[in-house]
């Protein structure tokens, strides 16, 4: 279906050029004759001087607004096939030209391409149609051109049908750079897609994110939208407005559109960054309304009119605001200087457009450098036609200088380098066969070798990528007012591989660093430590800060969200910026609390020290003696003693040694004192009863040895399964939010409740024990004091059992610490302390016959109770009997068998005394 419409269009041109013009020569603007003919469409008017709002008759009008810059361009087209004419590179072969005006629309520029596609040396100029044509020899050999991507891609098309090379000096397009659609396009600048990529970039970097953008209604227009709003977005950049102006200047409602544009980015208050893709004169009535309106703001220049000195030139200029663009990265373009600076006017001269700038200018001559470029262009609008005039071209004075200050250098680099690729290209062509000869190749050929042909300029070497496009670089420029004039001056370069900005010295970077000042935002950026929430606009780039929340964190601005942080290593507090390594905690020794802690054991070891030095010294008294002997005493002690160093076991950096030694140690000393107390409980029970059936039973219960022995290897046998299936390790809790805590870790809270259990229940027989003994002698009663040691025992324990079990953190082990202390130095207090006092401060007590003393007084009352326990008995017996005897005849028997019975347990009771008081001695027992 594609192949049909070409075909048709093809017929339909043959038809329309089957008549020539009547006059040919005026559609030319300048031609010079040569071997090898090249094209050239340049927009050197900027529009079709028309009555109407649209042709009715199929002819080309007259182009009216003479553009300085694009007069420019044609003569750097010009004075590049006379470099190479003057040069070796193509020796006898002369590159001839034939250049033509588009005036900015698409059907001149087709109507220039026919006379491009007209059969060579043929009395008519057609274009002939053929299945074929790779025998086909056109007039010229190559076009340059056009400037605008529309008129490109249109001339593109026509050409394909002879693959006729179009390189490109202007036409960024992505499209373009598609060799499906243009397979004899290439050109000398890069792709939009690298421009639009640059600004995005730019934007970002700026910080700008909230920003309107100028299109035109072209095919380089809505391409350009569309790659920028993709690149936008890429870049977190928003895009408040999108205006499309009407692409060409004879559109009737530009001005209306313009106005519209305007009261657009008066309404966006936020939006101070316009992205600005269109043409010359585009910019100049836009610029110009925008400073009647007193607008300012940040102008991102596309490459099409960044270094226009039409537009730097407008009065007032710099009240728009600022401007940074993007051009084609320059190169040496003294030559050209040169050339225009010997510029002179023949009346023999070929060149059209030569003639006109010398009647335009002529118009002008007493009008100053500034304002010349308009004048010219306004007198063009008013001159209809150009008719030679003799005096004009004697009296002609170029006015060089001004000519060089409109000569923009990216564009007429680029155009150098179009003509330098098909002069080497042509070379390369022309090795083997004779070029004078218009006939030696075909067009399509020359396209073969240009695609890999590489040629240099200025010392650099250039050559085309896979989609015809010569990757130069951008420069990045800057508009700065220096001296009252608005001036553009290269701010950076941009590298299109790395997608970087090189930045030569460090005035630049306060360039761009200035740029930052300029506040483009749709809502206020969020700080570090806070993160966008957005709302619910359609846009990205609205939305309101929010604190980062406990644990996260955000170290930039503008973050979507907030980060996490590493939980079982970092932190954060509410809208923080980083994240805080926790700091990890166990019960150092420098803690005020494990301080007084280990003060409080130490002082407990010393109370130990004390009393066994205490007891040493008073060995042989009775008060030592009744305590079970020395050697228990010392191994109480000795249990006391590796109690209270076992609590320094919880203090400092917890290590697998420590975990399993703190609560084996304890463990373990623990039982063998309580097992001590055990037995001495048990004597003493045994020592005071006087209950036969009682006594005997403790007798055989009483092995003091095997009870130590066999209650501590249970315990013990407790702690080593303990320790080989589940031993205490070391742990890294991580769950408090701000602290690693190392502790402990049990490894089996059954075990650990295992063996505190078994402790509680020697403990609980303990004091069953001494609370049967706790009537026994005052100063000597050692029951009494077992029993309260004991209660303090389980008072503590039962309370650390919830304090254990809701205490978190680095003070756990003090918990235990705690009560260890509290136990430990109730026992210790209540079993040695009272005894230390008598020896100390009750000395006369201390002697045998005030221990015997005691005792016999004790066992007196004893026996005394139970004397009058029995009597009390007996004389119940004996009212019973004597009941059923006679009143009268045996009452004095009865008195008589009632003081025989008193005699005889009296004397059994002194003797079962006098017993006791021999037998407590000897046996050692301990008193209560």
């Amino acid at each position: 279906m594609a192949l049909l419409i070409i075909l048709i269009t093809c017929f339909m041109i043959i038809l329309a050029t089957s008549q020539p013009c009547q006059t040919p020569d005026d559609f030319v603007a300048a031609t010079s004759p040569g071997h090898i003919i090249i094209g050239g469409l340049f927009a050197i008017h900027e529009k079709m001087l028309s009555s109407e709002d649209y042709p009715r008759r199929p002819q080309i009008q007259k182009c009216v607004g003479f553009e300085i810059s694009v007069f420019l361009q044609t003569l750097a087209m010009i004075h590049s096939i006379e470099m190479i004419n003057n040069s070796t590179l193509l020796s006898g072969v002369k590159l001839g030209y034939e250049i033509y005006d588009t005036c900015t629309e698409v059907t001149v520029a087709m109507a220039a391409t026919l006379r491009f596609l007209s059969k060579f040396n043929c009395s008519k100029e057609t274009v002939e149609f053929k299945c074929d044509y790779s025998s086909y020899m056109p007039r010229v050999k190559a076009v340059i051109g056009s400037g605008y991507s529309e008129i490109t891609m249109a001339v593109s098309r026509m050409l394909n049908l002879q693959l006729m090379p179009q390189v490109g000096y202007e036409s960024t397009a992505e499209i373009l750079s598609d060799k499906i659609r243009f397979p004899s396009f290439l050109r000398t600048v890069p792709s939009d897609f690298h421009q639009i990529k640059a600004m995005a970039h730019l934007i970002q970097k700026s910080g700008w994110n909230w920003i309107g953008i100028i299109t035109t209604d072209d095919d380089y227009g809505r391409l350009a939208l569309n790659t920028f709003i993709i690149q936008a977005e890429a870049n977190n950049v928003c895009i408040a407005f999108k205006e499309v102006l009407p692409a060409f200047l004879s559109d009737n409602t530009i001005e209306v559109r313009i106005n519209q544009t305007l009261k657009k980015i008066i309404l966006e208050a936020q939006v101070n960054v316009i992205v600005v893709f269109l043409r010359q004169f585009h910019v100049f009535d836009l610029f110009n309304k925008a400073i009647e309106m007193n607008i300012n703001k940040m102008w991102i220049a596309s490459d099409n009119w960044s270094t226009a000195t039409k537009i730097t030139t407008i009065p007032n200029v710099k009240k728009i605001g600022k401007v940074v663009g993007f051009t084609f990265r320059r190169g040496n373009i003294s030559a050209f200087h040169s050339f225009l600076q010997n510029l002179h006017l023949l009346p023999s001269d070929s060149n059209k457009l030569l003639h006109e700038y010398a009647m335009h200018l002529s118009a002008c001559t007493y009008v100053k450098d500034t304002d010349l470029s308009q004048c010219i262009f306004n007198h063009s609008q008013r001159t209809l036609a150009y008719k030679a005039n003799k005096a004009i071209e004697r009296n002609f004075f170029m006015r060089n200088d001004f000519l060089r200050d409109y000569a923009e250098p990216g564009l007429i680099h680029s155009i150098q380098l179009a003509v330098f690729a098909l002069g080497y290209a042509i070379r390369d062509l022309c090795q083997a066969r004779d070029c004078q000869n218009p006939n030696a190749f075909q067009p399509w050929e020359l396209l073969g070798v240009l695609k890999n042909v590489t040629f240099t300029d200025g010392g650099n070497s250039f050559h085309f990528d896979a989609h015809g496009d010569l990757n130069t670089g951008y420069d990045v420029v800057l508009w700065k007012e220096i001296n009252g004039h608005m001036t553009v001056t290269k701010m950076a370069e941009y590298d299109l591989q790395n997608d970087v900005f090189i930045i030569p010295d460090q005035e630049t970077k306060n360039e761009f660093r200035n740029l930052k000042q300029i506040q483009s935002k749709c809502s206020k950026e969020c700080s570090p430590g806070q993160m966008k929430k957005t709302t619910r606009s359609q846009h990205i780039c609205c939305y309101e800060c929010e604190n980062c929340p406990e644990n996260h964190y955000s170290n930039q601005t503008d973050m979507p969200h907030c980060l996490l942080c590493n939980n079982e290593t970092h932190w954060a507090p509410v809208r923080s910026t980083v994240c805080f390594e926790k700091e990890v905690e166990y019960l150092n020794w420098n803690d005020s609390l494990a301080i007084l802690l280990l003060i409080l054991s130490l002082l407990g070891i010393i109370f130990v020290l004390v009393v066994g030095i205490i007891f040493t010294r008073n060995l042989n008294t009775p008060v030592v003696k009744s305590s079970g002997g020395l050697r228990i005493c010392y191994v109480i002690l000795l249990c006391h003693f590796l109690n209270f160093a076992s609590t320094s076991f919880f203090i400092g950096e917890p290590q697998d040694f420590t975990c399993k030694t703190r609560q084996t140690l304890f463990g373990v000393s623990f039982t063998l004192c309580i097992s001590c107390i055990l037995t001495k409980s048990l004597k003493i029970l045994l020592a005071f009863s006087f209950d036969p059936k009682l006594q005997k039973f403790l007798k055989c219960l009483y092995k003091p040895i095997l009870i130590i022995f066999t209650c501590t290897s249970i315990q013990v046998v407790i702690c080593t399964l303990w320790l080989i299936f589940a031993a205490p390790t070391v742990e890294v809790n991580v769950s408090l939010p701000r602290v690693i805590i190392l502790e402990c870790e049990e490894g089996s809270i059954l075990a650990f409740g295992t063996m505190l259990g078994y402790i509680a229940i020697l403990a609980f027989i303990c004091f069953i024990f001494a609370f049967k003994g706790r009537k026994l002698p005052e100063n000597y009663n050692e029951a009494k004091f077992i029993t309260f040691g004991m209660l303090i025992y389980f008072i503590a324990w039962i309370t650390f059992i919830p304090i254990y079990a809701t205490t978190f953190g680095k003070y756990v082990p003090a918990v235990e610490i705690i009560v260890i202390l509290i136990s430990n130095y109730g026992i210790l207090c209540c079993t040695f302390f009272p005894k230390c006092y008598v020896i100390i401060c009750k000395q006369d007590i201390n002697t045998k016959s005030a221990f015997l003393k005691m005792i016999y007084s004790y066992s007196s009352h004893s026996v005394s109770s139970i004397a009058m326990s029995h009597a009390s008995l007996d004389s119940m017996n004996s009212n019973v009997t004597m009941t059923n005897l006679s009143s009268s005849g045996k009452s004095a028997t009865w008195q008589k068998s009632k003081d025989l019975q008193a005699q005889a347990f009296a004397h059994t009771s002194r003797e079962n005394a006098t017993s006791v008081s021999k037998t407590l001695p000897r046996k050692r027992i301990s008193s209560i």
